[in-house]
């Protein structure tokens, strides 16, 4: 145990909620509460219900750490329910963190700003204009609107198999979001403070970084600092910081991004909340830059705190 950390008060973790990341909530919000208690501060783990009001006034807090992924999480509820009550919480405000976790409208923001995406058609339970999807071509990928760790995810590389793709996609939300598949490397850039971390370059087994190779596939690779030019490499971080301001963002966040044959980058979306558990690919990134988990941890506390003070 490190010496007590002085003048960030009472941190709560907020993680599980209500969302089907809730597993994955779970592990990040332990790990960061055991990396916060292990920096000396006063940390206390919550597994967030549906009624979080009276939890905070059961374990008063100083500070949210917000681990919840998914909806509620990351869609902008809890962040609005802690500015109601006035708690100081890390990472992205409510409109920020809501338009991130739609696949659709941070899409639409990246066009307007003129930042590189796939082509892409929308889908919905009542509209499905099979000749735009078609112009697409084959592969696609094929999103649920909403959900984050690539659950509902599909690759479609056949026509006959386009519409069970879409029916699972339709499981988890209204629309869906049907995008030309970029064949090649994936890479994630972190965003610490606004400012980009080293890239990473993701390596799966089958090419698809689906929910097993994130969290159960051994033979799922990451190399950092990626295995790229410099020049591809600051391309990658610049297109990270713009896609993180353009959906106005702050602190930090973890944009996914596409490198196809000719070197030419894509960006497929933003993380407000990226996986927080020293495996993940944020805490990676920090390593890279020489800043362990603890002390990102507590760069995120920081910030959170430092902002109520300029309010």
């Amino acid at each position: 145990m490190k010496a007590p950390k002085k003048g960030l008060g009472r941190v709560g973790v907020l993680a599980g909620g209500p969302s089907n990341e809730r597993d994955i909530s779970l592990r990040s919000g332990k790990a960061v509460h055991d990396a916060l208690i292990g920096e000396g501060v006063d940390a206390v783990l919550l597994d967030v219900g549906s009624d979080i009001r009276n939890m905070i006034k059961r374990e008063p807090i100083d500070v949210a750490f917000i681990a919840l992924h998914g909806r509620f999480g990351e869609d902008g509820t809890v962040q609005n329910i802690l500015e109601s009550l006035g708690m100081p919480y890390t990472g992205s405000g409510v409109e920020a963190s809501r338009l991130a976790l739609d696949k659709i409208a941070a899409k639409q923001v990246f066009t307007d700003s003129m930042i590189p995406v796939p082509r892409h058609e929308v889908v919905s339970k009542t509209r499905y204009d099979a000749d735009k999807i078609s112009r697409l071509g084959l592969p696609v990928a094929v999103k649920p609107q909403f959900e984050g760790s690539s659950i509902g995810l599909s690759v479609v590389r056949e026509k006959d198999a386009l519409e069970a793709a879409i029916d699972k996609a339709l499981e988890y939300d209204d629309n869906a979001l049907v995008e030309e598949y970029i064949d090649g490397r994936e890479l994630t850039v972190g965003i610490l403070e606004d400012k980009a971390l080293p890239v990473i370059e993701i390596v799966t087994k089958g090419k698809i970084y689906d929910y097993s190779a994130k969290y159960s596939d051994p033979e799922t690779k990451y190399l950092v600092p990626a295995p790229i030019s410099d020049a591809q490499s600051l391309k990658a971080q610049e297109l990270g910081v713009r896609a993180h301001t353009a959906l106005g963002c702050r602190c930090f966040s973890r944009i996914d991004m596409m490198m196809d044959s000719s070197g030419a980058l894509f960006v497929l979306e933003a993380n407000t909340i990226p996986g927080m558990t020293e495996r993940s690919l944020l805490p990676k990134a920090a390593g890279a830059k020489g800043l362990n988990f603890g002390a990102l941890c507590i760069i995120l506390v920081k910030d959170a705190l430092q902002r109520r003070k300029q309010r």
